[in-house]
């Protein structure tokens, strides 16, 4: 008689899920972060890829014909008083747009995260120095600094990245600053220390990578904000300088025909609103899913 089989069948293997498991399907769950996420995805590729699926340059006059024509199947956004397809000038003015936002959050974070990150490490005076520097910047109005610093220079590309940067990196900094603080006590700390690592190791290697979660949301949300203002200063007429499309730039030319050719600013708003919203549903989709307490606080 054959011996009964005692072979147990095997539980299936656990595999742990990471955190950025969680965090994405959390994401995934924020209708609204999602759809900003593919509307901006949408913006930055249309963006990158203009000249495949726009008539003309973003400056060339090849309309005069049909100047101040109104939206229709040949022009979706009509044309402008200088015989220039707009759906044109929208799209290539998104580039400004995107390319100004993205470099000045990333100029901010490089200049935050290290000063904040020492800041808080070392404390003391060099702490108390970097703390009024924040301070100067803060009792002055973005955007009224910006349009003086502006004027002074005269604009241009690079300039409003600069001065963009120049007024968010203080966010940055004051975010690590308070990460890099609470953490530089924790015992994996202390025992980096005891092992003789070096200060600037322990925050390359510790303290920064625990504050990253914040920093892509700060990143993130930093964007629009650089947005508003390289539009605020076209719009001015101290920002992007002509013939150079930019939908502030847009609106300010379109304002003088809004009465009656309304597309000529219509168009331009929407897309800068659109965008910020866009960015601004992303980030705070990226806050909730990096960090879920903060939206039960």
């Amino acid at each position: 008689m054959s011996s009964p089989n005692t072979s147990v069948a095997s539980a299936p293997e656990f595999k742990p899920r990471s955190p950025a498991y969680f965090a994405w399907h959390r994401f995934i769950a924020n209708k609204a972060a999602v759809a900003g996420g593919i509307v901006l995805a949408l913006l930055i590729l249309a963006a990158t890829f203009a000249p495949l699926f726009t008539k003309t340059a973003p400056t060339a006059q090849a309309f005069l014909t049909s100047s101040l024509a109104f939206p229709s199947g040949e022009f979706w956004f009509g044309v402008d008083e200088l015989g220039r397809d707009l759906f044109t000038r929208v799209i290539y003015g998104a580039r400004v747009s995107l390319t100004i936002g993205f470099a000045a959050a990333t100029v901010s974070m490089l200049i935050g995260i290290p000063l904040g990150a020492l800041a808080g490490f070392y404390g003391g005076k060099l702490d108390w120095f970097v703390m009024r520097v924040i301070e100067l910047f803060s009792v002055v109005p973005p955007l009224l600094g910006a349009m003086l610093l502006g004027a002074l220079t005269g604009g241009g590309f690079v300039t409003i990245i600069v001065i963009a940067a120049l007024f968010g990196w203080p966010g940055f900094c004051l975010l690590v600053r308070a990460q890099v603080r609470a953490f530089r006590e924790k015992d994996f700390v202390r025992a980096s220390r005891a092992l003789g690592a070096s200060p600037l190791y322990i925050i390359r290697r510790h303290l920064i990578p625990n504050a990253i979660s914040p920093i892509i949301v700060a990143y993130a949300m930093a964007i629009p904000g650089a947005m508003m203002l390289e539009a605020s200063l076209s719009f001015l007429g101290i920002g992007v300088p002509p013939p150079t499309p930019s939908w502030g730039q847009m609106i300010n030319a379109g304002m003088n025909f809004i009465f009656f050719y309304w597309h000529m600013a219509l168009f331009p708003t929407a897309f800068l609103g659109i965008t910020v919203l866009a960015t601004t549903l992303f980030g705070d989709g990226l806050r909730d899913a990096l960090d879920p307490t903060q939206k039960a606080r």
